[in-house]
């Protein structure tokens, strides 16, 4: 014998019909929130290539010193460091954790990325476009900033020889810190240079200080 439905119940049931989209932007939303939580440091103070990174143990996220921290989106202004923070934290967790290579990571990332963005009432079309403007400015900038613990696996995995280059002779030229040795970086560039295969102008070697 089936016992019809209390009131309070029926009141219940009633409360959660709501629109798919909308459950899924809430709890979209709420991960995105509890994703930029769990992250120990956010630093602004350096310049990163790709716009964003993070260190080689995962504590800091590091977004570029020149990125705007926000865009204007019909009337709103759009706050970019919180999907920039989903990105990078998804990217190096699923590197670190599952061995998945840059290029796999980064793709799954960029889903996630997109999914908060939509959550968010943005489009994604207005939000890449502001993002791919800063991509192209910023990876045409002198390079003087860069963190020493910056993980370079998605340079390596791009093949961007040029790039970790650049990263090296920046932290060649700046200031060392008590026991670091720059050889150390220049190991890691040209290690992945060779595992590449790949030809160009020869990686000038840091001296060991």
């Amino acid at each position: 014998m089936k016992h019809k439905p209390t009131l309070a119940r029926r009141a219940s049931q009633k409360k959660l019909r709501v629109p798919e989209w909308y459950a899924s932007s809430f709890m979209m939303d709420s991960a995105l929130k509890a994703i930029v939580r769990q992250i120990q440091k956010i630093d602004r103070r350096h310049d990163i290539p790709y716009l964003a990174g993070y260190s080689r143990n995962g504590q800091t996220i590091y977004i570029d010193r020149h990125m705007p921290k926000s865009f204007q989106f019909r009337g709103r202004r759009i706050n970019t460091d919180q999907f920039l923070i989903l990105h990078e934290a998804v990217e190096k967790a699923l590197m670190d954790n599952l061995g998945l290579r840059y290029l796999h990571a980064h793709q799954i990332a960029t889903r996630a990325e997109q999914a908060a963005v939509r959550a968010s009432g943005v489009s994604w079309r207005a939000y890449d476009r502001f993002m791919q403007k800063h991509v192209k400015r910023i990876g045409n900038e002198n390079l003087s900033r860069v963190p020493r613990d910056l993980d370079l696996k998605p340079y390596k995995d791009e093949r961007d020889t040029a790039l970790l280059d650049r990263i090296s002779n920046s932290l060649e030229n700046g200031p060392m810190r008590l026991g670091f040795r720059a050889y150390r970086v220049w190991d890691r560039c040209l290690e992945g240079a060779r595992r590449q295969r790949v030809t160009g102008r020869k990686l000038r070697r840091p001296s060991n200080r």
